[in-house]
């Protein structure tokens, strides 16, 4: 099934954080064939080369590939700062790096709950923070935050993840009114069950437990990371270019 494709993204310098694997992964992929130039960062070394060679061999802008720790923001800001240095002031970014282990709550110690707030949410910000100058100079940008739907569902064994992808919206938000003079878009964006490698190799080991999730959907097919990324796209695009300050569900209706 063909799909849409989206003209104003060529050439666009896109910056997407824990790019290496599962929906991030989709994600280069999809900024890659609408000829962005694309720039993702990740801790996974090896996944991340790989998938750079990859789409490298036939892509219009060999996407760039550099191993960063989101959580150390010293290292994020750098790494944005070589971004412009190599390919041109970013125009589109994506914050997805997080991290959704589960713990009882009983379990969840005060270095764990910053751990979770570092890798789920305060990169959003100085990640923001720091390319707010480069959209501002174009005169134009686009930010997607990845948020949660654990949040909503009140998630009982991912209390602080839900708590940062909640704090991600209200963030979300606050960006969105305070870049908006420049004409620089904040959204977020609400995955469901996506059912990745990572999910199938911790959470969903059989078929039954994916049936199960997919029978609580609305829409009864499995939710992949590439239809998250298309949405995306959507919001990366001019074809969106009046749409701000939103929080988009991709759930296929998970109740």
């Amino acid at each position: 099934m063909p799909f849409a494709t989206y003209p104003s993204l060529a050439d666009r310098v896109v910056l997407i954080t824990g790019g290496a694997s599962g929906i991030g992964a989709d994600t280069v992929r999809a900024f890659t064939a609408n000829g962005a130039r694309v720039a993702f960062l990740d801790l996974q070394q090896e996944a991340g080369e790989e998938l750079a060679r990859e789409l490298g061999a036939t892509a219009a802008h060999p996407p760039l590939f550099m191993r960063c720790d989101v959580t150390d923001i010293a290292a994020l800001q750098a790494a944005i700062g070589t971004v412009r240095d190599r390919l041109g002031p970013v125009a589109v970014l994506v914050n997805n790096a997080a991290d959704d282990n589960r713990h009882p709550v009983i379990d969840v110690t005060q270095a764990y709950w910053d751990h979770a707030q570092d890798v789920n949410l305060r990169h959003h910000f100085f990640a923001a923070q720091a390319v707010h100058p480069h959209m501002k100079e174009l005169g134009f940008g686009s930010i997607v935050n990845f948020s949660s739907i654990a949040w909503r569902f009140g998630a009982a064994d991912m209390a602080p993840y839900a708590t940062a992808k909640a704090a991600v919206v209200g963030l979300t938000f606050a960006l969105a009114r305070a870049f908006g003079p420049d004409n620089i878009r904040v959204n977020a964006i609400e995955p469901g069950a996506v059912i990745t490698d990572r999910q199938r190799r911790l959470w969903y080991k059989t078929q039954a437990s994916i049936d199960q999730v997919v029978q609580r959907q609305m829409i009864r097919r499995v939710l992949l990371g590439e239809e998250i990324a298309r949405t995306v796209l959507f919001l990366a695009a001019d074809d969106s270019r009046m749409i701000t300050k939103q929080s988009i569900t991709v759930d296929a209706g998970l109740r």
